[in-house]
């Protein structure tokens, strides 16, 4: 009967948001992007990023997170322009905000690869998009059709990385920019639950340890219990703890459980269940793992559609790491 419940609420928050005309349903070609766009300049395109992905992965897991992060930060910037890539100074990779990002050397590895067989074809763009995907995939989580054609920006700056969130905002101020890039409070809900897996550096949370907002004393919204382990697994800020308590190496709905449990990692989990505009949707998410599948495979596509460059508007880098010179 609980389930049956949180299904519905479920399905009623799916229906209170299309009616507002914000869930997408904008065809891909209205991004100007298509799933047949490297059908004939490039069909090794995703049979390349996928195997390189595998490989990378199967040797670090660690990086299958760690590129759906890179996605997100990408995206979260500009839109999908691959402008976290750009390396150099005042970038938005040289920021403090982008100092903990990992998986540069993938991708540039399967832009490699692909330079060789289709030159100055395959957008960078277009490549990480395809990784976050697949790195998904590895991990044990859904997999969405992916539409290419992106362009890269040539623009970067370091300051503008300052609006991805670090995990201390409120709920309104990530409604805010999620709202900005198209996407809904689902879409919030739902990609938050990327941090089924994956970690974040002890650091992040110090203050929510020892001296929540000056009190000198815990966060009281971190469960007392998980408090303590945290005392002992953070002995140090550069350390890490895994951003799921419970199944930290599984892609699966233990996130949402945790919030009900008070285990959120970092401040902006736990919020999404003490704010009501977020919570029935987390308790939703906690009893139905088939529609928290489903659903993040339909947010992430989204995600990537974000404020993408087609067309004239951007260029095809030769090189991830820096805009062409010709």
């Amino acid at each position: 009967m609980k389930a049956f419940v949180s299904a519905a609420l479920f399905l009623v928050a799916l229906r209170l948001i299309s009616a507002t005309g914000v869930l997408g349903g904008v065809p891909v070609e209205g991004y100007g992007l298509s799933f047949q766009y490297y059908q004939d300049s490039c069909p090794q395109f995703e049979a390349v990023v996928s195997r390189k992905v595998n490989e990378w992965i199967k040797k670090d897991s660690t990086l299958a997170p760690a590129l759906m992060r890179l996605h997100f930060h990408d995206c979260a910037v500009r839109g999908c322009d691959a402008s976290i890539l750009l390396n150099y100074k005042g970038s938005e990779r040289s920021a403090v905000e982008s100092k903990t990002l990992r998986g540069f050397e993938v991708i540039d590895d399967i832009k490699a690869e692909l330079e060789k067989s289709c030159p100055k074809t395959a957008s960078c763009a277009d490549i990480l998009t395809g990784a976050a995907r697949d790195a998904t995939v590895r991990a044990g989580g859904p997999f969405w059709m992916v539409p290419y054609g992106r362009k890269d920006g040539r623009v970067s700056i370091a300051k503008e990385a300052g609006r991805v969130p670090i995990g201390h905002e409120n709920i309104t101020s990530l409604l805010q920019l999620f709202q900005s890039q198209g996407l809904n409070v689902l879409d919030l809900v739902v990609l938050s639950g990327a941090h089924t897996i994956g970690r974040s550096t002890c650091g992040s949370i110090q203050s929510r340890l020892y001296n929540y907002k000056s009190t000198g004393k815990p966060d009281p919204t971190l469960s007392p219990q998980y408090a303590n382990y945290l005392k002992r697994k953070c002995r140090w800020s550069s350390e890490y703890a895994y951003l799921d308590g419970t199944t930290p190496k599984a892609f699966d709905n233990a996130y949402y459980k945790n919030l009900q449990w008070k285990m959120g990692l970092l401040s902006t989990d736990q919020y999404l269940y003490s704010d009501s505009r977020t919570k029935p949707l987390v308790a939703a998410l906690a009893t139905q793992p088939q529609l928290f599948n489903y659903q993040f495979g339909v947010s992430m596509a989204k995600l990537g559609n974000v404020q993408v460059l087609t067309g004239d508007e951007g260029e095809v880098r030769t090189n991830c790491n820096a805009v062409n010179r010709y």
